[in-house]
Order: C-alpha cells, then structure tokens, then sequence
C-alpha cells in the first residue's frame, strides 16, 4: 500500500512505487545506489517528493508520496521504541530542488526518535545529487541534532550498521544516568498551564506530584507554564507543546499528566502530536480511586466515573485512554474500532447505573436502621490525606488502612465510639475531598457523600502541617456548600499538631476556633470528646475519656 497523495498518478507509476517494497537495502548501508536513482528518477517525473521508511534490517516498510513540498509520515506507533529511546526506523525522502533539511524535517526526527532522516536532492536530470542526514545526538537535557550535509550522494561513506549500533548503546547509557530503564513504573512528566500566580501554579503542582505519587507513577519532570492566553486546542502553543513532548521523548517518559482537566477535543488535538498517553488530573485522580476501591459499592461507582469521563474523550488512535480502557473494545460487523468501543461503554455504562440503584437501596435500609436506633451520627470530613482514617482507628481501636498518601481511603468506613454511662455515637470516616472537584467525580463520592446527609455532626480534620491548610478549608467548605451541608453542625479540628511549631498552635486554635489534637497520641484527645459529648449530651458531665 502506498502512503500519501497518489491521487492522479498512472497506474504505471502506481506500479513502480509498489515495486520499492520488493527491495531490500544491506544492513552497512543508509541506501543504496541503485534505490537512490529509483527515488530520485520517480520524484522528478511525477514532480513529487516521495519517502521510504526502512528499518533496521534493511525492509521498506512504507513507501509515501507527498508533495513539491513535504511528505506526511504515517503513524510509526506500532513500532515501539527501544531502550535508546530509538524507533529503528529510518526516512530517507527526496527534495526536489536539492534544498537541505526543513524545519519540519528536524522536528519528524525529535517526535518520532527516528534513527535519521535524510533528505536525498533530486537533480535536473533526475539522478541523485546533494544529500543531508541528520540524526539525534546522546544528551540527558534536550534532544540535540547532528546534521552532516554532502554536495554529491556518491561522495555517502557510511558503515549504517556500525553507525546505529554505537548510537544506541551510547543513547541507552546517557539515558540510564538519568532514569530507571527497569523500573516497571510509568515514567511521568507533569505540565500544569495556569493563570494564577506562580505561587498558586507551584501549590498546583505540588498537589499533582503528590498524586503522582499516590499512584504509583515515577515523575521523571515537571514544566510549569503561565500563558497570557490558553490555547483553545492545545492548551499551550502548539510549538511549546511539541518542546514538551520531545523534552518527555528524550527523558523517555512513557505518560504526559496535565494539572488542568482537558477537553475532548484538547484530548485529541494532543495526542495528534504525540503517541505518548495523555492524562489529566481528573483522569489521575480516577486511576487512583480504582486502585483504592476494595467495596463492591465503591468498584461500581468509580468504574461508572471512569466510563463517564471516558465517552467523550475516545479517539482513534485510544493512547490517551489506555490507562482505564481496559478490556473494552472489539471489531464488529460494519463498526469501526472507535464504533464498538463508544457502544460497548454506553451498554456497560446503563448496567452499572442498574447495579448502582441496587446497592444505593442497600445502602438506605442500612442507614435508616440506624437513624431509627436514634444513636447521633458523625462523619469525618477533610481534605485528602489529613488523617481522618488515623483519627478513626485511634478512637475507636480500630484497622481502617491508612497510609501517608493521598485518597489511601476510598471506601466509607462505620464504627461506634462509646462515651461514658452508655452513651454511644456511630462515627464514619469518609474519602477526603480535594480542589476543584470535578463534577464527573462526585458520582465517585455518592456513598459517601449519602453519609454526610444523615450525620448529627461533620468533623471536619485538618492537616495543620500542611502550608496551605488554609486553602484546604476553604476547598472542603466550598464542597460541603455544593452538597448543601453548608449549614450542617460542625466542628473543626487541627490535626498533626506534633509537626508544627508548638507556640503557633493556640493561637491558630483562637482564630479558627478549632480543638488540636495529633491522631497518633490518643492522650490529646480529651478535648475533642468532651466537646463531642457536650454537642449531643450538653446536660452530662464529662469526667473520662471515651473507649471503643
């Protein structure tokens, strides 16, 4: 099959262009003589640029015609790259007026790590005269090019096979300075475009590394950028963008995370540019639920998020969606792969809503026997990772996991917690909230958020050590307000206490009107349970400290 513009060719020239597949070029060889005048005889009747794609064993494996001007390489996804961060493939492609190497030429080489390209020039009569190749060279920072230009073809002394393999070895050895080739990880390079501050962008991105982290991925860079204006289909400019990816190429980053929730067709302008997956934090924070859910309840919820979010998002080539497609897909009669996929998410989508309304009835019968038992209710709310499951399992004495990440809890956890003459309240812990919430994720949060309307009491813990608790309030607030629990009863409490600054934290207790506690010394929490049992039981006395 021939590539590219063969509209109004002959079929003699159809022919020939065919007959390019049939040849096969010696391993110590960028091409041979013989194909060269092929190409260039070929190229200067038909006034086209023509180009060959061969690999490392000397096969053709396309054969594209393009215009006076360019030719467009086909998609090379297929061809996976090596450790080098090389595709094994080569372009060798002719230039009708012998001009040297375009812009677009060199940019080919950096976003598709071709072993070289090569611009072959195509003389008046039609035999081949200038060439110039060119090729990546071994940098740990930025993909530098070599380009090596002769006047006559003939003048080509090249030992090809000699040449490749002392690239790769040299590429696969800079490239071990800097990264784990055998680290099973997704290797990750986070992009947050913001119009805040720099200070508000960083606290951005700081919050994404740590979801990173979360999920499981090794974060090999971070690039920050504050535009005047967004772009409306790349998010950035189009030529940055492609700085980016062939920064990620060179840092052989297998996942390029945006901070800022991209837009279907941000999604597939994007991954047009490059066959690296594409995720945004939506996405992530998904990946991560569906790590985290141990329930039935929670596994249908955020699968459901997922196939939500998914929907719109598909594109034809799918990298950006490889990491939460999983099994779905299939060829059917009459149907393109893009086709099946949307039909089959669409029918998996309606039997889960079903499955979900089911478990939501569980879900009531259990919370109505407990409103009916006429035991108050608390629910702890926070920002994620503020140590709500912690607190929980101190408490109460329990084993809710907890681990120093962020949403380690997914799934509502219910215990009761006795206080003094056989009083006793119910205390859940929930999954933590975080900024800018998506939409699409509160379907993830139904369980939970179910909970919430039914407490007596939201505890709302905070993560004092942290620098931006302040901002964490407000986001937890501002959700609580969405959910209209704006006006339920609450109590703030600091957490993390030993990790801060013993002087400072009175008087952040008095301006927010908060009780400190530190979740790992049960011995600070008096104050807390006597302000519970006062909240609910104002008429008792409290004279010791609750027990699970």
């Amino acid at each position: 099959m021939i590539e590219g513009k063969t509209s109004g060719l002959k079929a003699s020239q159809i022919h020939a262009l065919e007959r390019i597949y049939r040849r096969k070029i010696p391993a110590g060889e960028l091409i041979t003589g013989e194909l060269a005048r092929y190409l260039t005889e070929l190229s200067r009747e038909i006034q086209r640029q023509l180009g060959v794609i061969i690999d490392r064993g000397g096969v053709v494996e396309y054969v594209i015609v393009g215009d006076d001007r360019e030719i467009v390489i086909p998609d090379l996804s297929k061809y996976s790259l090596g450790r080098s961060g090389l595709r094994g493939l080569r372009c060798i492609h002719t230039h009708l007026k012998q001009e040297p190497l375009s812009r677009d030429d060199l940019t080919d080489l950096e976003l598709l790590r071709l072993d070289a390209i090569v611009a072959l020039g195509v003389r008046e009569d039609g035999l081949p005269g200038k060439i110039e190749y060119a090729h990546l060279l071994p940098d740990s920072e930025t993909a530098k090019i070599e380009r090596i230009g002769l006047n006559d073809f003939y003048q080509l002394d090249l030992d090809f096979s000699a040449f490749i393999q002392a690239l790769d070895q040299e590429m696969e050895r800079v490239a071990e300075e800097t990264v784990d080739l055998d680290d099973g990880r997704e290797r990750a390079l986070l992009i947050s475009v913001g119009r805040g501050s720099r200070q508000q962008v960083e606290d951005s991105m700081d919050e994404l590394d740590e979801l990173a982290r979360t999920a499981n991925l090794a974060v090999i860079d971070k690039v920050i950028q504050r535009p005047r204006k967004l772009n409306p289909r790349f998010l950035v400019g189009e030529g940055k963008l492609r700085e980016i990816i062939i920064s990620a190429l060179q840092r052989r980053a297998t996942l390029l995370v945006f901070d800022q929730d991209l837009t279907p067709n941000q999604v597939r302008s994007i991954t047009e540019v490059t066959e690296i997956k594409v995720i945004d934090r939506t996405q992530l924070i998904l990946d991560i639920f569906a790590n985290r859910a141990q329930s039935r309840d929670g596994k249908v919820q955020v699968e459901l998020a997922q196939l939500k979010y998914i929907l719109p998002r598909l594109t034809g080539k799918g990298t950006a969606m490889s990491r939460l497609m999983g099994g779905i897909g299939g060829r059917g009669p009459g149907e393109t792969k893009l086709e099946i996929d949307r039909r089959r998410i669409r029918d998996k989508i309606r039997r889960l809503e079903k499955q979900l309304d089911g478990l939501g009835r569980g879900r009531l019968q259990r919370r109505q026997k407990r409103v009916r038992a006429g035991v108050p209710i608390i629910s702890i709310v926070g920002y994620t990772n503020a140590g709500k499951s912690t607190l929980l399992n101190a408490m109460t004495q329990s084993e809710v996991f907890t681990e120093d990440l962020l949403f380690a809890t997914l799934d509502t956890s219910t215990r009761r917690l006795r206080f003094p003459l056989e009083r006793e309240v119910i205390i859940t812990d929930t999954v933590g909230f975080i900024r800018d919430l998506p939409k699409s994720l509160m379907g993830a949060f139904k369980a939970t958020l179910e909970e919430l309307e039914d407490a007596d009491l939201l505890l709302h813990l905070v993560d004092l050590s942290n620098p931006r608790f302040n901002e964490q309030i407000e986001s937890v607030d501002k959700i609580l307000e969405s959910l209209d629990l704006g006006t339920r009863q609450r109590l703030l409490v600091f957490n993390k206490i030993d990790q801060v600054d013993p002087a400072d934290v009175p008087h952040l207790c008095r301006r927010y009107d908060a009780i400190p506690i530190s979740a790992f010394d049960r011995s600070s929490f008096k104050p807390l349970l006597e302000e519970m049992q006062r909240r609910f039981w104002p008429e008792e006395d409290f004279h010791e400290e609750g027990s699970a």
